[in-house]
């Protein structure tokens, strides 16, 4: 079960970089400022090690810091129209599955 939990994680994690990615750079940009955007995936990065290798601390940090990126979906997949706010959806998506994997593999490591 563990294994699963961190492969879920690893998975919605990496999926999530790569759709911000391609948001902000490719599929709908936000106007002309959209190079800037795209830091905001710096995070995610800086986590991507400690979840790969199933770090607990990471995974803590990780699932309080994964709750910004489903507020900016919330918040987009209202206010943006046509491609943006599908992508804004995918990403409450892959927020909300890497939050619940994460809250569950701390949870199933601690026993």
């Amino acid at each position: 079960m563990k294994n699963y939990l961190q492969l879920g994680a690893s998975i919605c994690l990496i999926c999530l970089i790569f759709l911000l990615c391609s948001w902000e750079l490719f599929l709908a940009p936000f106007k002309n400022q959209s190079s800037w955007l795209v830091l905001k995936i710096i995070p995610l990065l800086i986590s991507l090690m400690g979840i790969l290798k199933g770090k607990i601390y990471t995974y803590k940090w990780t699932s309080m810091l994964i709750l910004i990126y489903f507020i900016e979906g919330a918040v987009r997949s209202y206010s943006d129209q046509g491609l943006s706010s599908k992508i804004a959806l995918l990403e409450i998506f892959l927020s909300i599955t890497f939050f619940l994997c994460a809250t569950f593999y701390v949870k199933v490591s601690r026993s």
